[in-house]
């Protein structure tokens, strides 16, 4: 049976989609069979970061509503074999994902995948609940600031009382905290929550803190989970934050500002 991992925030414009790529990507890369799967019917962006929106024919409501099979529907990764992609609909309303169709899909994918990945859309709409349902780990996206982690914690109360696991009485849903956009020079200056913070808020476990990077919009840009740029800051933290996941220990990165040079104190730089 595969293991479902919904990346999720209560916030949108946290980099959720950017995260369940090289999340995908990253379990992908170490062997895992692994599907990740647009939820965000109507708003499709998953396919254009991970470069394969010319290749879309069928996408996830077309199996719901059988008129197209999974193995029409997924894409195959060019970069990573053991990598497929499930698009989401642009057409169609986000009720069409009904709740016996993703089921369904599901457990038909659970039976040849290692890992499915639902990118979730932000908040708590019809396609967001329905990822969150299935969950069973959901790695929990946020920005440092008050309103995105204040939304999260929305998020937490969602997975703890109204998911599958929770109503059928079964082991919670693992919960992850993944930080995006994380500065430390604006932490020092007070312009930003620092991790202490918002794992404080939280209460949950630390996956990840990607540093706010020009290198996550270029890749974005170009089609390309940022965890395949293995030279830069924010590729090795989602490394880091893969290898979590799957059980390893990893010091955290990238969480203190640079030290400056006399100099650069003295004239500014």
């Amino acid at each position: 049976m595969a293991k479902i991992i919904t990346v999720t925030s209560g916030k949108g414009g946290v980099g959720k989609t950017t995260t369940s790529a090289s999340i995908s990507t990253g379990l992908a890369r170490r062997g895992h069979k692994t599907v990740v799967i647009d939820f965000d019917v109507g708003l499709r962006n998953l396919d254009l970061i991970m470069n394969c929106e010319r290749r879309v024919v069928y996408d996830f409501v077309n199996v719901i509503q059988g008129e197209a099979t999974l193995n029409q529907a997924l894409i195959r990764d060019k970069r990573v074999n053991s990598l497929y992609i499930l698009p989401a609909s642009q057409t169609r309303e986000k009720e069409a994902l009904t709740f016996e169709g993703v089921k369904k899909v599901l457990n038909e994918l659970s039976e040849t995948f290692d890992y499915i990945v639902c990118d979730s859309p932000a908040g708590i709409e019809h396609g967001a609940l329905m990822a969150l349902y299935f969950a069973d780990a959901a790695v929990v996206t946020t920005n440092p600031e008050v309103s995105s982690v204040r939304d999260s914690d929305r998020i937490l109360g969602i997975l703890q009382s109204k998911s599958r696991r929770a109503e059928k009485g079964l082991d919670p849903v693992e919960e992850y905290l993944l930080l995006t956009r994380y500065n430390p020079d604006r932490v020092e200056r007070g312009e930003m929550l620092s991790v202490e913070d918002v794992s404080d808020i939280l209460a949950i476990p630390l996956l990840g803190v990607i540093p706010e990077s020009q290198i996550v919009l270029n890749a974005s840009n170009q089609g390309l989970p940022v965890i395949l740029e293995d030279e830069s800051d924010a590729g090795q933290a989602y490394d880091d934050a893969v290898a979590r996941l799957e059980g390893e220990e990893r010091e955290f990165r990238f969480l203190k500002a640079d030290k400056k040079g006399f100099l650069a104190r003295v004239f500014g730089g």
